[in-house]
C-alpha cells in the first residue's frame, strides 16, 4: 500500500463527513467518492466507471473504520 500524508488522509476524512447525505452505513460509498474526486477533480457522476487509486481508497476506509 502507497503512502499517504496524514495530511491528505485528514483532508479526504473531513471531506467525506462533509458530503450532503453522508451516512455512516454507506462509509464505502463516501470514501470511494473521495477518492474518486482526490483523483479526477470532480465527484463522479452517475454510472461513472473511471478508475481510482484503490489504495488511497483502502487507506480511507481503514482510517474511517478506526475512527468509529
Amino acid at each position: 500500500m502507497e503512502d499517504y500524508s496524514e495530511s491528505l488522509i485528514k483532508s479526504l476524512l473531513n471531506k467525506v463527513e462533509e458530503y450532503p447525505r453522508f451516512k455512516k452505513g454507506e462509509i464505502e460509498k463516501f470514501c470511494w467518492m473521495a477518492a474518486h474526486e482526490h483523483k479526477h477533480g470532480v465527484l463522479p457522476s452517475e454510472y461513472d466507471i473511471r478508475e481510482i487509486d484503490e489504495d488511497l481508497y483502502l487507506k480511507l476506509l481503514q482510517e474511517f473504520k478506526s475512527k468509529i
